[in-house]
Formats: C-alpha cells, sequence, structure tokens
C-alpha cells in the first residue's frame, strides 16, 4: 500500500477515525495493528522479519537495563553490556546482508575467482527485498545504542516499543526517528487536536503535489531518456540528469512530508528530513540538508564512533570516506552506489583541504561571501557537483554510469533545447510547461523555507474562506494536473527500494 493509491486514502481516515474513538488502553494497539497490516499489504509473510527484529532489540533493551542495575564489577558489567550490543547488531545486519546483499557478494564472489580462470557459476538466489527493510532496521538499532548509551529507558511494553519499530507512516521510507523522539510521544495516547490535525492535511497535501504531480511527471522524461541513453545523448540527458536531481528530491521528501503529516494528525510529530537542500551553498551543508535522519544517524552511530574527527585529520577524512562508502552500499546493492557514496565523501574531503586556499582567494580579490553573485556561484557549483553523482545513483550499474557521462560529453546537440525535440521525450509540450511551472512553485516553497519563512503559518493566519479556496484549489491542482490511471503507470516511492 503505498501513499499515492486509493487504498491508501481509505485506510488512512478509517485508521484516524477509529483511533480517536477508542479509549486511551486501546489507541496503541489499533496504531500497532493498523501499521502491521499497512507493511503485510506488500508481503504478508515479510511480517515476521519486523517481528523478529522487534523481540531481538526489544529484549537487548531489557538486558542492558538489567545489566545496568545489576552488581557486577564494572569491567564485567561493561563486557556484557557490549556483547548484548554486538549480538542485537549482529542477528539485525545479518538478515538486512542477506536479503540486501547476499546475491550482491555470490556475484563478487563469481568475479573474483574468474580472474584466476576459475569458473565457480554460483547461481543467484531467488531473493526478494523486503520493502523499508534498511529503514526499520536502523530505527531498532538505535534504540539498542540508546539504551546502552543510557540516553534513553528501556521500554517495558512490548506493544508499544512494536509500534515504534513499525509505525506505519514512516515504516517503509522514514524518517529513520530515534527513540528519544518517537518512542516517548507513543508513551501518550493523544486526543484528537484539530489545529494539529489542520496543518497535518496541508502538510499531506503539499507531499502529494511533489510526488503526484510533479516527481511522476519528471519521472516520464527521466525514465524515457536514461531508458534509451545511447539514442537520447548530449543535452538530453544533461537536461534529464537535472531533472533527476529534482525527481529523487520530490519523491523521497515528498514520501516523508506525508509521513509527517500523516503522524501530525495522529498527534505525533517525526523529525525534518529535507531542509531545502538545493539552496546549498556546500556539499557539506548539503548533507546536513538532504535525508537529515539517515545522515545523522551514520554520524552518531558510525562516524562518531570510529573516531570522528578526534584523532588526526587524516583518520577525520578516511572516517568520513568510510561512512559515506556505507552510505552508497546501504542504498543498494550495486558498485554504482557506493562509487556515488565515495564520490561525496571525496566532495567533502577535497573541499575542507582547498578551504585555506579558498579563503585566501577571497581575502585576496577582496570578495563579499555574502554578495548574491558569491552565494549563487557556490550553489550553482554545489548542484552541479551532486548533480553529477546522481548519475551513479540512477544508472542502472557503473558501466552504463559511464556510458552516461561519456554520451553527455562527447554529443554536441543544443538545438533541442529551442525545436521541439525535448517534447518528444514522454511529455508532450502541455506536461513539459505544466512541469516547468511546479518547478517554480517548488523553488519558490523551497526559497521560502530557506529563509525560515513558514508558507502555513501565513495561510492559517488569513480568513477563513482563504484558507478553504487554498486547501480546495490544492486539492483540485493535485487531482487534474497528477499522475493517476493507466495512461501513467502510479509509480511507487523511489526510496522503497531500500
Amino acid at each position: 500500500m503505498v501513499f499515492n493509491s486509493v487504498d491508501f486514502l481509505i485506510f488512512f481516515p478509517i485508521v484516524v477515525v477509529f483511533y480517536y474513538l477508542f479509549p486511551p488502553k486501546v489507541k496503541q494497539l489499533w496504531l500497532l495493528i493498523a501499521s502491521y497490516f499497512f507493511y503485510m499489504c506488500w508481503n504478508a509473510k515479510y511480517a515476521l522479519l519486523i517481528l523478529f527484529s522487534t523481540i531481538i532489540t526489544y529484549i537487548s533493551g531489557l538486558l542492558l537495563e538489567l545489566l545496568k542495575e545489576n552488581k557486577y564489577v564494572e569491567k564485567k558489567k561493561n563486557r556484557y553490556r557490549k556483547l548484548v550490543v554486538f549480538f542485537s547488531f549482529g542477528l539485525n545486519l545479518a538478515i538486512l546482508v542477506y536479503f540486501k546483499y547476499f546475491n550482491f557478494m555470490l556475484d563478487m564472489l563469481n568475479r573474483v575467482f574468474s580472474y584466476i580462470h576459475i569458473q565457480l557459476n554460483i547461481p543467484a538466489f531467488d531473493i526478494i527485498l523486503p520493502v523499508g527493510i534498511s529503514f526499520y532496521t536502523f530505527q531498532a538499532l538505535s534504540y539498542t545504542m540508546d539504551v546502552y548509551r543510557d540516553e534513553i529507558y528501556a521500554e517495558k511494553n512490548f506493544f508499544r516499543y512494536a509500534l515504534f519499530v513499525s509505525f506505519f507512516p514512516q515504516l517503509v521510507a522514514g524518517p529513520i526517528e530515534r527513540s528519544k523522539n518517537l518512542l516517548i510521544q507513543l508513551s501518550t495516547p493523544h486526543k484528537f487536536n484539530f489545529v494539529a490535525a489542520r496543518d497535518g492535511f496541508l502538510l499531506m497535501l503539499w507531499g502529494f503535489f511533489l510526488k503526484i504531480v510533479l516527481a511522476d511527471r519528471i519521472a516520464i522524461f527521466v525514465d524515457t531518456v536514461y531508458g534509451d541513453y545511447t539514442a537520447y545523448a548530449g543535452w538530453y540527458l544533461m537536461i534529464a540528469t537535472m531533472l533527476f536531481a529534482v525527481q529523487i528530491y520530490c519523491d523521497f521528501s515528498g514520501y516523508s512530508v506525508i509521513a509527517m503529516g500523516a503522524a501530525e494528525i495522529l498527534g505525533i510529530r517525526l523529525m525534518e528530513n529535507f531542509d531545502a537542500p538545493y539552496y546549498a551553498r556546500s556539499v557539506a551543508d548539503f548533507w546536513r540538508r538532504w535525508h537529515i535522519s539517515l545522515t545523522s544517524w551514520f554520524k552518531d552511530y558510525l562516524y562518531i564512533p570510529l573516531g570522528g574527527s578526534r584523532k588526526g585529520k587524516l583518520r577525520k577524512y578516511l572516517n568520513k570516506l568510510f561512512v559515506f562508502f556505507v552510505s552508497g552500499l546501504w542504498h543498494g546493492a550495486s558498485f554504482s552506489f557506493i562509487v556515488w557514496g565515495g564520490i561525496n565523501g571525496l566532495y567533502q574531503i577535497i573541499g575542507e583541504m582547498l578551504l585555506p586556499v579558498r579563503n585566501k582567494i577571497i581575502k585576496m580579490l577582496h570578495l563579499n561571501r555574502e554578495s548574491l553573485g558569491h552565494k549563487l556561484l557556490c550553489t550553482g557549483i554545489t548542484f552541479f557537483l551532486i548533480d553529477f553523482s546522481w548519475i551513479f545513483f540512477r544508472a542502472n550499474g557503473l558501466r552504463e554510469a559511464v556510458g552516461i557521462i561519456k554520451n553527455i560529453v562527447t554529443v554536441k546537440n543544443p538545438w533541442i533545447l529551442f525545436d521541439g525535440s525535448l517534447y518528444e521525450c514522454g511529455l508532450d509540450s502541455k506536461n513539459f510547461c505544466l512541469m516547468i511551472i511546479c518547478l517554480c512553485i517548488l523553488f519558490f516553497a523551497d526559497y521560502c523555507k530557506y529563509k525560515d519563512i513558514k508558507i502555513r503559518e501565513i495561510i492559517i493566519k488569513q480568513d477563513y474562506w482563504f484558507r478553504w479556496m487554498t486547501i480546495v484549489l490544492s486539492v483540485c491542482m493535485i487531482l487534474v494536473f497528477g499522475i493517476w490511471g493507466a495512461g501513467y503507470d502510479a509509480a511507487s516511492f523511489i526510496y522503497f527500494q531500500f
């Protein structure tokens, strides 16, 4: 069941109505049942994986709390607590590795042995990747680590903890919530709040606009060009690559915004996952604004435990590079994802190494960092670097990514920008123009967010007729201009595959 489906539009109101009708003691159990039903709509048997992960991390939390209160010698106590964390991480990551990376490892093994002229010919296993396994696994593991660090209590109520792991709005594509935020909120049943419901509904409308009107429309163009990159070379690929940067942003942030809105209607606030990333003025700034829940997860549970920046510059750079390699691998079992992660890691390392040189040049040329021209230049360079890396993310493998880059560089055909050829890439002239208009709306909305101008608050402060007119027009725009039906296949969210 995806958010942009009729099933969800029936399912969600039913969940909300009964949640607020049920007595407080039943509310959490109702949300837990709804969450498992939501996930089981994809593949019922994979709900057992969530249940297994939940049981392991729940027991781990209780054991950590028990060992903490026990009168063991401090050295023994710490050793036992570390063993609990080790087994919790080991079991959960073993499941993740099997379902997500087992065939990838077999393929690598076949390749390695082929270089020394030994043919293993190990066949690939028929393994279906469970939707959202990377998200709920990381969320459950963060709880184990938080209990170990004494940053959160060990949850005694199994059903409440199970709801934390499986809470349906953010279950399959994030944001990856922390126990310090979500688990504490789930401990208190919520009463209906009109303001929260109204704000949540407005958030959901914006999320549906990003996904259905913009991301799915852009996807038609991008899929057409990338689907035959030898025929659509040069500027076709360049435009498609720039549009893919917007597509993945609208697709993923659209999911996150819908999740935030749905949770807010239920009285729960999820963390912000995107903060106008394409207005970033450096790659480091971009990654502070993009997929914030995952970036902060890697920082808190991998980068800092590795030593962070505490053990010298060389170790700091190696830690950053390792984290980005792991981040690439987290996104998919492919060398192209690993290269994508490595490129973004190198961007940050090179940018930090060149910072003193850039500062000297700026000082020597008497440039103003706060001038509009300087900001636009930095933003443009950052977008170019990030957009280049997206090629490896979007391509079907490393070889295809290299072929796409070659076709962009070698083929010169700028006239397609003016002769109407772009209208032959899946979108006719009307749909292409509508896409441009929607892009302008997106950039304006993100600019307001970048400047901390809250559009929702502005709308809410207006007279009731203006508020209702805005909502009605927004719904009509999504219904009329969204990508629906058999003419265009309704697309799942991109990040479901991770």
